[in-house]
């Protein structure tokens, strides 16, 4: 017998318990990163070696806005949409019920730009969620077939980014997730959006690489015209204020009719101001609307959180267990255990930033790394007992 097996067996069975228990998170974790977050970084290498197809067609574009009070980012960002350099799109703007400037101002633009059409949903409309209902009047107002969405405080990164998105419209192709980052400022709220941005954008870009598709981001997504109406719109979640940017596409998505675009020139970023309040408050709304969810989506998302998390405490307490009852070795195989989690998921998370454009990270991935899994956690205990405040807009 040797001393490995030896210092084993004479530990506690509460330390064998808990040793058996993060053997098991530690593979999972191991599986989730290999096989499914390796998604963007791998279809990045095809790319550059030209494995990977796009469809050289250009088909005309209907261009989604749905703004409320956003004068001041429609006259900042939309020159920079209704500027592509592509042959044929038009730019739909729905405006929910405005009382700034922003009506005055599109007048305006229209004189300028022929392809700029606004439409309105009247402010006395009551609606669970008068985003969903303005999506429904632009896509209902769409001339063409390609819709293309992008949110009012959002900026293309490329006068290419219409080519870069419809370029993944291949031949089973009819859904399109694309990138979009927040503007980095200093401050720790803002370190933390934007690591939470990048390993969700991580996640579901991976998964929908694997079939297994469960979201986008409305700040650019792209679809067909037919997949929304043949799905009855929003109407199996009307009553939900999000959804629709998730749910939906889950209901439009196949296991191969999804592409997905991250490239810089495919990209947006958004100049969204958030507060710690306005933060949790969105992840709040993300999470009731994901009890909607279908079995194997809260699957997937859940035994990676759960793994996430114990992959943190349970060789802390191990590692301790072992010091206590001076097992050394059980110890330092522990810490190395934990320190190859670690190497692996820096190696994948920081391939993708490189994929995203975004600067790499170190120190911060284990502690945004705990730290998102446990406010999850809090927010779910939370809504055990309360129910989010209906916002029409979301957060």
């Amino acid at each position: 017998m040797d001393i490995l097996t030896e210092e084993f067996l004479n530990t506690s069975l509460t330390l064998k318990v808990i040793g058996c228990l993060f053997i098991v998170a530690l593979c999972i974790q191991f599986y989730y990163y290999l096989h499914y977050y390796t998604g963007v970084w791998l279809m990045a290498r095809k790319t550059r070696k030209g494995l990977i197809s796009y469809s050289k067609q250009k088909p005309p574009v209907s261009v989604i806005i749905c703004a409320k009070n956003e004068s001041e980012n429609l006259e900042r960002f939309l020159p920079t949409i209704l500027e592509q350099d592509y042959p044929k799109f038009e730019v739909i703007v729905v405006n929910d019920g405005s009382t700034d400037e922003s009506s005055n101002l599109l007048e305006r633009l229209q004189i300028k730009y022929k392809n700029l059409y606004q439409t309105f949903l009247p402010m006395d409309a009551k609606y669970h969620s008068r985003k969903k209902m303005c999506l429904t009047v632009g896509i209902k107002a769409a001339q063409y077939d390609h819709l293309l969405f992008i949110e009012a405080d959002c900026q293309p990164n490329s006068k290419f980014w219409i080519a870069n998105m419809m370029q993944n419209f291949t031949q089973k192709a009819e859904i399109v997730l694309g990138y979009s980052s927040y503007k980095k400022k200093d401050g720790f709220l803002n370190a933390l959006i934007n690591y939470d941005n990048i390993f969700t954008s991580m996640q579901f870009m991976g998964f929908a690489r694997k079939g297994k598709t469960y979201m986008g981001t409305s700040r650019n997504l792209a679809y067909k015209k037919e997949l929304f109406f043949k799905n009855k719109s929003f109407a199996s979640h009307l009553d939900l204020t999000l959804g629709d940017d998730d749910i939906h596409i889950q209901q439009i998505a196949t296991s191969d009719n999804v592409q997905v675009e991250f490239f810089s020139k495919g990209t947006t970023t958004s100049y969204r101001e958030h507060t710690y309040k306005t933060y949790f408050a969105e992840k709040d709304m993300r999470m009731y609307t994901g009890l909607r969810y279908n079995l194997r989506t809260k699957a997937l998302i859940r035994t990676e959180l759960a793994s996430r998390f114990l992959s943190y405490i349970l060789p802390t307490v191990l590692f301790f267990g072992f010091m206590f009852h001076s097992q050394f070795i059980l110890a330092s195989i522990t810490a190395g255990l934990f320190l190859l989690r670690y190497a692996i998921q820096a190696f994948v998370i920081n391939s993708t930033c490189l994929c995203f454009r975004e600067k790499k990270r170190f120190l911060s991935i284990p502690l945004f790394d705990l730290l998102l899994p446990s406010i999850t956690l809090y927010l779910y205990s939370v809504r055990s007992f309360t129910k989010p405040k209906v916002q029409q807009w979301g957060a």
